[in-house]
């Protein structure tokens, strides 16, 4: 059974980053980020409805990478994003994306810390907000009792630390 490492936390924390190199590490697949490629062709006028439809082609592409992978899937993020993102920006979350954030809990997270400067990107939304953020992350996760660490430091301390979250893993750890 593949097992799904999700790269989740905050705007700006590294997570395509972390996510492109821990598949290079591991030689395994990792799914970039499908609202990326969904926002670049609507802008950043997107509704309610839009989250849903992010979270499910996020999820598409999961299950065709899976295929793929001999033993990880690293995924650049996750339910737990849009749960959060919804939440934020519409003050409620649809039923569809709240079932799977809780239906369908990850190997791993690595939760990435607001550590890291701000980076600006036509499609971030929130510069100034990103520690209250991280709390909502780690809350949610701690809610479905989550098998998470948090990444945190520069970018190759990061790096050091994810691979060794994910060796603990592997040995059968609990994190």
């Amino acid at each position: 059974m593949i097992k799904r490492i999700a790269i989740t936390g905050p705007e700006s924390t590294g997570k395509s980053s972390l996510a492109s190199s821990l598949s290079g590490y591991y030689h395994e697949p990792w799914v970039e980020e499908y609202a990326r490629l969904y926002l670049k062709e609507i802008g950043l006028e997107y509704t309610f409805e839009d989250i849903e439809l992010i979270a499910r082609g996020q999820w598409e592409r999961e299950n065709l990478a899976a295929s793929k992978a001999s033993e990880l899937l690293f995924c650049d993020t996750d339910f737990t994003v849009a749960r959060i993102w919804s939440e934020v920006v519409f003050g409620r979350c649809s039923d569809w994306v709240n079932q799977m954030f809780h239906r369908n809990v990850y190997s791993l997270y690595l939760l990435c810390a607001p550590d890291l400067p701000w980076q600006p990107d036509p499609l971030r939304q929130n510069p100034y907000d990103r520690d209250n953020l991280f709390s909502r992350y780690k809350q949610a996760l701690t809610d479905i009792n989550a098998n998470f660490c948090v990444v945190s430091g520069s970018d190759e301390s990061r790096m050091e630390k994810a691979v060794s979250f994910v060796n603990q893993f592997l040995q059968g750890e609990y994190i």
